[in-house]
């Protein structure tokens, strides 16, 4: 009888390593640097091929919908700097808030490049087709943007846009930022 308990204890046991396994993220290569994402953020198929890669992180409780990572690689892509200007843009900010207030920005580390990351907060002003003048605008209040950019050795722009209800993000900012800090040769 004994014998049976542990042998289903042990099936049981590698059952549970299996599910562990089975809970691992999705491997991240940019510029000759590779991370791994938390398990919870689902891997999605890029909208765009502007996109490399797309993920999609589950809502915080109380929140209306999901948050989106997307990772952007642009040879030619402009330099940090006017890709910092224009972020803002896709945000009304609060009245009575500060722009300053609202919009933040400080020097990060991504591997071995120096990057930027801007954090906005307000009304994010989406756009299903962010490039036509004309497409519907449909206003998000209180939704949070974290954004970080550096430009590669060949030159490339590489930025991660995390973009959804402030709640949501501010659940996954520290994952977030443990993702980026990770990536390594």
């Amino acid at each position: 009888m004994a014998i049976r308990y542990l042998t289903l204890a042990a099936l049981l046991g590698c059952r549970t390593m299996a599910l562990a396994e089975d809970k691992k993220g999705t491997e991240v290569t940019v510029s000759g640097l590779k991370a791994t994402t938390p398990a919870e953020w689902k891997s999605e198929e890029p909208t765009s091929n502007l996109r490399k890669a797309q993920f999609k992180l589950p809502k915080e409780k109380g929140d209306s919908e999901d948050a989106e990572l997307v990772l952007f690689v642009l040879a030619g892509g402009g330099d940090v700097d006017a890709n910092l200007k224009r972020q803002p843009n896709t945000f009304k900010i609060p009245e009575g808030v500060k722009k300053e207030d609202a919009i933040k920005v400080e020097d990060f580390k991504v591997g071995d490049f120096e990057a930027k990351y801007q954090t906005i907060s307000g009304t994010y002003q989406f756009k299903a087709a962010p490039f036509d003048p004309n497409a519907k605008v449909t206003e998000k209040e209180k939704f949070r943007q974290l954004y970080v950019i550096f430009v590669d050795s060949d030159k490339a722009t590489i930025s991660f846009r995390l973009v959804g209800p402030e709640k949501t993000v501010d659940k996954h900012k520290k994952d977030f930022d443990a993702f980026l800090k990770a990536f390594k040769k």
